[in-house]
């Protein structure tokens, strides 16, 4: 059940984007002294239990309560504003962007210490999941044969693999692919490593990442996957879209595909998120997100957590599809034959030229 508390972690953490700014229309709930105690305890206790370095828990301990020694939390009685105030505090010890308070004015499901997500919740997760149709927003043939898909999270394999086959099985005989991650705040480690694995032949078995646990001191490892329902996309060139904005599971990706050298990173410097957690409930309308793991890849023996993962073309993030889709473009042209694929020369050097006529 860890992987689904990872899964929903993910999930509560990210929103949608939208084109433009949103106001704030969430509800929100006046607190007091009792409830705000409550919270702290309980978030600090979690901290101490679960947190992957405890040493660092035992940091926020003692600056939380300095903060509570000098009554800063006394005036706050919203709710939200609470939450908010709170996690920038753990995270200013911590310097760990999973770590976070979460406010709902509806009280969250009730679950069980070390137990599985409530029924509910699950059920509410599966059904976001198909709406959001996992996570795989677009999948084209553009012109020039370059393929393109648009991941904006990584769902679970059951929910994710359907998706992933018919997407690179739409996308298989495409002459080189570009993966945007720009919009993607993470998710299952799980379905991340099913993604990379339709980046290699089968017989070409990777061991793409490792993540340490905390609760039971256990390392668990990712391997690419021997069975695949779609089809592969091994060899040919892979052109990864970054942001600012890439986070957790989709940092793994693209650091993932980086150190395997599998693709070609375009874009920013990520957000430096890179250790998995869930939520545990403290009060009936507050969670605190506890960082549980920390990823460990065989290449770097270390992760990206605070420093993100750096770009090989580093461009910023509007600029990143243009760029990697003129150097995809190139690599197809280099490698088509015009008497085999007559009018393929064509289409290439007018997607070429639509392409730098717009930059000019």
């Amino acid at each position: 059940m860890r992987s689904l508390i990872i899964a929903f972690a993910a999930l509560w953490l990210v929103a949608p984007a939208t084109a433009q700014p949103q106001p704030d229309l969430k509800p929100d709930l006046k607190i007091d002294a009792v409830a705000r105690t409550k919270v702290i305890e309980g978030s600090l206790a979690a901290l101490a239990k679960y947190y992957v370095f405890p040493e660092v828990a035992k940091k926020i301990d003692a600056e939380i309560r300095k903060h509570v020694a000098a009554r800063k939390y006394d005036q706050l009685t919203s709710a939200r504003a609470f939450a908010e105030t709170l996690t920038a505090d753990l995270q200013a010890v911590s310097h760990d962007k999973h770590m976070r308070v979460m406010f709902s004015a509806e009280p969250f499901p009730d679950r069980r210490a070390d137990g599985p997500p409530p029924a509910a919740e699950i059920e509410r997760f599966r059904d976001q999941m198909k709406f959001w149709n996992a996570g795989y927003m677009k999948a084209e043939r553009l012109d020039g044969n370059v393929g393109y898909l648009r991941l904006d999270s990584f769902a679970p394999p059951d929910e994710a693999a359907p998706r992933a086959a018919a997407a690179m099985t739409l996308l298989a005989e495409t002459g080189a692919l570009i993966i945007d991650v720009r919009y993607n705040g993470g998710g299952h480690p799980a379905g991340v490593a099913l993604l990379v694995s339709y980046l290699f032949a089968a017989d070409d078995e990777q061991h793409i990442n490792d993540i340490y646990w905390r609760p039971d001191n256990s390392t668990k490892q990712y391997w690419t996957a021997l069975d695949l329902s779609g089809r592969r996309y091994p060899k040919k060139p892979v052109y990864v879209l970054t942001s600012a904005k890439t986070f957790s599971g989709a940092e793994e990706f693209a650091y993932d595909v980086q150190n395997l050298k599998r693709a070609t990173l375009v874009g920013e410097v990520t957000g430096g998120g890179a250790n998995p957690g869930g939520p545990e409930k403290v009060h009936p309308n507050f969670l605190v997100n506890v960082p549980r793991g920390r990823a460990i890849s065989p290449v770097t023996k270390t992760n990206w957590e605070g420093t993100g993962v750096k770009p090989d073309i580093a461009v910023p993030a509007d600029k990143a599809f243009d760029t990697a889709y003129l150097a995809a473009l190139e690599k197809v042209k280099a490698t088509i034959d015009p008497k085999k694929r007559p009018g393929m020369a064509e289409e290439i050097d007018d997607a070429i030229a639509k392409l730098k006529s717009a930059a000019k």
